[in-house]
């Protein structure tokens, strides 16, 4: 099985896990996934490391060229709120610090979306442009995003869900700032890239993962014909 197709099988087994257990609550279902997930990268790539939302940060992965970055459940108040569907797996494959290998399981909605068969971007369409927002806060500097292009916030609640949004079409834009983490971002940014969407940082440079610190700030996930409108109008305003 190669990786692709490792990383799309384990999102989707557990994705069916939290949703077999969602009644048991967030912890259980992180707790769980988790350990699902652990156990699977164990026996599928046992040279490979592995950092997780939910396991303590083992320093060796910086000696090795392949990292997963998973995280088990992404979205922890909406998985316990049925029944929203946005909230997500992260599983993504980072070789030499780029996210390469990425699946997203969106297990309430049915779907996961992957880097072994890319989703087709839908034709871009008319009207204000749509930015994926947090559904309890925006920061500052996206606001500003937001007011400076005309946009029309679209509330949703997981970062993968956000960004999942971009790629199957239903937003345009997912800016953050204001801080996530490597896990938060490492599967669907993979995922987006090999859509053909434009990801970055928000100053535009590269995203770098597996580094000694796993707090990656800011994130830029937007459709291609956007790329030079939104880096311009972040540009202006931070």
């Amino acid at each position: 099985m190669d990786d692709h197709t490792l990383a799309a099988a384990l999102a989707e087994e557990a994705g069916r896990l939290l949703l077999d257990i969602r009644h048991e609550g967030g912890a259980a279902g992180d707790r769980k996934s988790n350990t699902l997930l652990l156990d699977r990268l164990r026996v599928a790539r046992p040279e490979d490391a592995v950092l997780s939302e939910e396991s303590p940060d083992d320093p060796s992965r910086l000696e090795h060229s392949r990292v997963w970055i998973i995280d088990p459940l992404d979205g922890t108040r909406e998985y316990g709120e049925p029944p929203r569907d946005d909230w997500a797996v992260h599983v993504a494959l980072a070789v030499d610090g780029r996210a390469v290998v990425g699946a997203v399981a969106l297990p309430a909605a049915g779907l996961v979306l992957h880097t072994g068969h890319p989703p087709a971007l839908v034709p871009s369409r008319s009207g204000p442009i749509r930015v994926a927002v947090s559904r309890s806060r925006c920061s500052e500097e996206v606001g500003r995003l937001i007011t400076a292009l005309s946009a029309t916030p679209t509330p949703m609640g997981s970062a993968g869900a956000k960004a999942m949004a971009v790629v199957r079409g239903t937003a345009d834009v997912y800016a953050h700032s204001g801080g996530q983490y490597e896990w938060d971002s490492c599967a669907p940014v993979a995922v987006a890239a090999a859509a053909g969407l434009h990801v970055s940082r928000l100053d535009g440079t590269p995203l770098r993962y597996n580094r000694p610190d796993s707090y990656l700030p800011d994130l830029l996930i937007c459709r291609p014909e956007l790329r030079d409108t939104v880096l311009t109008a972040l540009r202006k305003r931070m």
